[in-house]
């Protein structure tokens, strides 16, 4: 779909790929990087400027408000065959699916964007792990194998953004399988499970990383752990420790042996009780990084130097309430992007409850507070 920008880029004497590098390595730049996390489903059917536009989704938005590029590359480290999804019963207001997890949740017909509730988990006992182990989670499954040539046409050595390697997920996504409440229960009932499912994903990281390390010239790593809520993380400090922060060093030291030494995890809520051991494995970027459940992202990036980066950070609450509250929550990230090791953007999805004309003053004030004077 060809997508005619709303806004010029923003001015800059750098490739979008120097400007990142050297951004996130604490080095001189031109003017900040220029990204968003995106918008809720919501934003596109209630702005304007996207209903009238035709703007549909996030990658689209990208395109439109002419944002730098950033690009990612990932493997097939997860279940696979995917399960099924399926409509399994239906109410007046909600309806009960299968996802591709297996689980069973509900969500509503209406179609507003929300976490489904889900009742029903994939893997209860050991034995239910070994029959989706053996069925979905082969190593030698062909279609874990990496197209290399293609990926090195798509994304050449020449390229003027920064590209990243996906890292994959050792416990979030096994929270997805069990659901909140069955991985904290497994973690006590079942540890052995619980680790020999962290073990399965390390090893089809590992997999997907020795086929492209090497081949292509990456300049970041990415993951997903979303394992944290406002009080903190969902498994214990000590299970994080000694069972994935192992596994992560092993990822990192494959990332780093093939010189990729900037790797972000997109983690919600307060990471600071797991952060050193992040960084002890080598993630050393926070990505969305929420505010509210955490702290202004300048407290972490003080404490931690330059050990440390962020990306994200605009509290999204701020955005809600005006465009004074906007202006002074920028102005105090001013020292951040001065200081560099930080990406300023919204702290997740942009909500529906900031009006899209005070989201169009962000975008503006952030271009003349970070961008090339």
């Amino acid at each position: 779909m060809s997508i005619t920008p709303c806004r010029p880029k923003w001015k800059g004497t750098m490739t979008d790929r120097e400007r990142f590098n050297n951004q996130m390595h604490y080095r001189p730049v031109d003017r900040c990087f220029n990204m968003e996390f995106g918008y809720w489903k919501e934003n596109f059917q209630a702005w304007s400027i996207f209903t009238e536009n035709g703007i549909t989704n996030n990658g689209e938005a990208d395109r439109f408000f002419n944002f730098d590029r950033i690009a990612g590359v990932g493997g097939k480290t997860w279940i696979n065959p995917p399960f099924p999804a399926k409509v399994v019963e239906e109410t007046e207001t909600t309806r009960i699916v299968m996802n591709a997890d297996g689980l069973l949740g509900e969500e509503p017909k209406d179609g507003h964007d929300t976490i489904p509730h889900f009742t029903n988990p994939t893997v209860k006992t050991p034995e239910d792990w070994k029959k989706v182990k053996a069925e979905r989670f082969r190593r030698d499954d062909p279609e874990r194998v990496v197209d290399v040539e293609t990926l090195k046409k798509k994304h050449p050595p020449t390229r003027d953004y920064p590209l990243g390697v996906g890292a994959g997920s050792m416990i979030g996504k096994i929270r997805n399988m069990l659901t909140f409440e069955g991985l904290a229960f497994a973690c006590y009932d079942y540890p052995d499970m619980v680790e020999d499912m962290v073990e399965t994903c390390c090893l089809l990281v590992e997999d997907f990383l020795d086929q492209v390390l090497g081949h292509i010239d990456f300049d970041y790593a990415s993951g997903w752990e979303d394992i944290c809520f406002k009080s903190g993380p969902i498994v214990s400090v000590d299970f994080f420790k000694n069972v994935v922060t192992p596994r992560y060093r092993r990822i990192g030291e494959k990332l780093h042996g093939a010189g990729i030494d900037l790797w972000y995890t997109d983690c919600d809520g307060d990471v600071r009780p797991i952060l050193p051991f992040f960084l002890e494995s080598g993630i050393n970027c926070l990505f969305p990084y929420e505010v509210n459940s955490c702290t202004h992202p300048a407290e972490l990036l003080d404490e931690y130097g330059k050990d440390l980066r962020i990306m994200g950070g605009v509290d999204k609450m701020e955005l809600a309430k005006g465009r004074k509250a906007i202006k002074k929550y920028l102005e105090s990230l001013m020292p951040l992007v001065e200081r560099g090791g930080y990406i300023p953007f919204c702290d997740h999805r942009c909500p529906p409850n900031v009006k899209e004309e005070d989201y169009m003053y962000y975008l503006d004030l952030k271009e003349e507070l970070f961008g090339m004077q």
